[in-house]
């Protein structure tokens, strides 16, 4: 149990001071646990939840088909060229990467929607900090509302068993005795809400009449069938794969390869303006993430951490839920939240039984927390890092105050709506 704890401690600290090389990071701790006997070769596949990665993977070549098909650029060049005034305009291209994020990569929306924030900020002779950092902050939230949106959503379900409806009317997948209530995305909505009400105080006073601007053409609407097909799929998948094993996986890698497949056929990538490789050490990361948890389940740090939270007991599941979400906020502004939230759901559900609190009340709140606290700092989310390298590039370089001045206020009201909704409806 020490040598389990001490290597995943290291692996951890590692992540933490840097930012590259998460993969071979994680994997070099696996190398040391088999070296030293704390890991068997045969608990590394065990560990590793195929299903949750190919559903990652899936999505990354479905999200880049899609961005190939030019139909994000377009719909927003629709959405700015309805809007009645620059702030509106501003706002409005932060709504839609928002919205985009529910469903592709949170980075690939900021390098996709950035450009298009750049182009109208230079004409109207406005500083592009606020856009891009709330483009950023708002995907970043955005990315938790659904199953496919980003890696903990999938970790989540991966360790519920919940599907991809659930996310929308949760069904009970963690209490058998819970009727059906309101999901997890309509908590994220109002956070979201919250959010942009934040951000707008920055557009307020850009009243000027903003200039049309030329639509992109829509390149093919096949891309966006084979991302609805691959939903459909994640709809139906309780039916086919009850226990969350397989099929998810499968149906989102078969529509990703195909999606990808037509667009090479298609020659639909050719001069768009952002590279889209696949990414490998993402996917690589993960795998490892859960082989190292695996292996602290196995050797039972996770219930020694289960009993020494026990002194918690007594206190209401309000106390109980603020705690966790905001120990989680304050976690992940400054470290990865894939391997915290991996480590943390089995700890926070063997805490829930001791309490005797719904365990969907804080599984539920342990995501709000690790995915919104990520906004609060320009190194808490791979998207906030996107944006203050493009904003570098422009000229405008971004200080670690300037990024909270708008990080903290958002993180803060987004968060508390969502957890206190959260608190009310599964207390």
């Amino acid at each position: 149990m020490w040598k389990a704890s001490i290597i995943f401690i290291l692996v951890y600290a590692a992540l933490v001071i840097t930012k590259h090389y998460r993969w071979l990071i994680a994997w070099a701790g696996i190398v040391v646990a088999l070296v030293f006997g704390v890991l068997e070769f045969t608990e590394i596949a065990n560990g590793i939840n195929w299903n949750v990665i190919g559903i990652f993977a899936g999505s990354l070549l479905l999200a880049d088909a899609f961005v190939c098909s030019r139909l994000p650029e377009a719909l927003s060049d629709h959405v700015i060229n309805w809007s009645p005034n620059l702030g509106i305009s501003l706002m409005l291209i932060v709504v839609f990467a928002s919205i985009f994020s529910i469903f592709m990569d949170n980075v690939v929306t900021v390098l996709m929607v950035a450009p298009i924030a750049l182009h109208i900020t230079k004409k109207a002779g406005v500083t592009p900090v606020p856009v891009i950092i709330g483009l950023a902050i708002s995907s970043n939230l955005q990315g938790m509302a659904i199953l496919i949106g980003d890696t903990p959503s999938m970790i989540l379900a991966a360790r519920t068993q919940m599907d991809f409806l659930d996310f929308f009317i949760y069904n009970g997948a963690m209490s058998s005795y819970m009727t059906a209530k309101i999901g997890i995305f309509w908590f994220v909505q109002l956070g979201a809400v919250a959010g942009f009400v934040v951000l707008y105080y920055y557009f307020r006073k850009e009243k000027r009449k903003q200039e049309l601007i030329p639509v992109t053409p829509v390149k093919s609407w096949v891309p966006v069938l084979f991302l609805a097909l691959a939903v459909i799929f994640l709809s139906f998948a309780n039916i086919v794969d009850p226990d969350f094993v397989w099929f998810g996986g499968v149906s989102c890698i078969v529509m990703g390869i195909i999606s990808v497949i037509y667009v090479r056929m298609r020659k639909l990538h050719k001069g768009l303006t952002i590279s889209l490789p696949f990414d490998w050490e993402t996917v690589g990361f993960l795998g490892a993430v859960f082989v190292l948890v695996y292996m602290l389940e196995k050797r039972g740090v996770i219930a020694v951490l289960v009993n020494h939270l026990g002194v918690l007991e007594g206190a209401s599941p309000f106390v109980v839920l603020t705690v966790i979400v905001w120990v989680s906020v304050i976690v992940s502004a400054f470290i990865d939240n894939v391997p915290y939230i991996t480590a943390a759901l089995p700890v926070v559900q063997g805490l829930a039984g001791t309490l005797g609190v719904h365990p969907e009340l804080l599984v539920l709140g342990i995501l709000i927390g690790s995915c919104m606290g990520g906004n609060i700092t320009p190194i808490g989310a791979t998207a906030n890092l996107a944006a203050v390298g493009i904003l570098k590039r422009e000229g405008n370089p971004v200080s670690f105050v300037t990024f909270i001045k708008i990080g903290v206020p958002f993180t803060l009201v987004s968060t508390f709506a969502a957890y206190i909704a959260l608190y009310f409806v599964y207390r």
